[in-house]
């Protein structure tokens, strides 16, 4: 059964329930997707909340804007989790056109930029040219993938629920790298006295 856009008479609240219930049309392959998609990025907040936690419980001191790397990634996951549904119901013949491709590229680069900032605490001078290079990447595909949507909204119509999950996605995942690089830039203060809990 063919999805369609839905209706902009509809209430944004309205809008966003009738998004999320095409999740019923998921089918296996979907499910699996979608489930290890969103433990791929729920794993990543849970992680970093994690060891800002223990820090804290330690009485380690980190900058306020630390913790904008936990709070722009569950922003980030919060956000695609809507933003997912749409990919694999409303809009799946787009993304076998060519964003799906798009998508890959942003993970990749948006991954491994993480990656290069965790190996930048002991091997800086190897890894933060890497991690610029692979954050202003992931940036980059960011926007084609807008541009595409974009391209869809003027000759489809407007999806305000994807539209919006793309930007808190866009928005959490600039405050998550951002502050991320920052916090490396200024030496990972609290992190050497953090990893004190944890067995080497």
């Amino acid at each position: 059964m063919e999805v369609k856009q839905l209706s902009p008479e509809l209430s944004i609240l309205e809008e966003a329930k009738a998004y999320v219930r095409n999740i019923s049309r998921f089918k296996n392959e979907d499910w699996v997707r979608y489930g290890a998609w969103m433990a791929t990025i729920t794993s990543l907040f849970i992680g970093i909340s994690i060891f800002l936690a223990v820090g804290t419980l330690m009485k380690v001191h980190y900058p306020g804007y630390v913790w904008f790397i936990p709070g722009g990634t569950l922003l980030f996951v919060l956000a695609l989790s809507f933003d997912d549904i749409g990919h694999r119901t409303l809009y799946k013949a787009e993304l076998k056109a060519g964003e799906g491709h798009v998508h890959k590229m942003i993970i990749v680069t948006a991954v491994t930029s993480v990656m290069a900032l965790c190996f930048c605490y002991e091997h800086g001078e190897t890894f933060s040219t890497p991690a610029v290079a692979l954050i202003a990447l992931s940036f980059f595909y960011s926007m084609v993938d807008e541009a595409l949507h974009w391209h869809r909204y003027l000759s489809r119509g407007l999806d305000r629920i994807e539209m919006w999950s793309h930007f808190f996605a866009i928005l959490g995942h600039v405050l998550m790298i951002s502050c991320w690089w920052h916090w490396y830039s200024q030496g990972y203060p609290g992190v050497v006295e953090t990893l004190k809990a944890f067995p080497h």
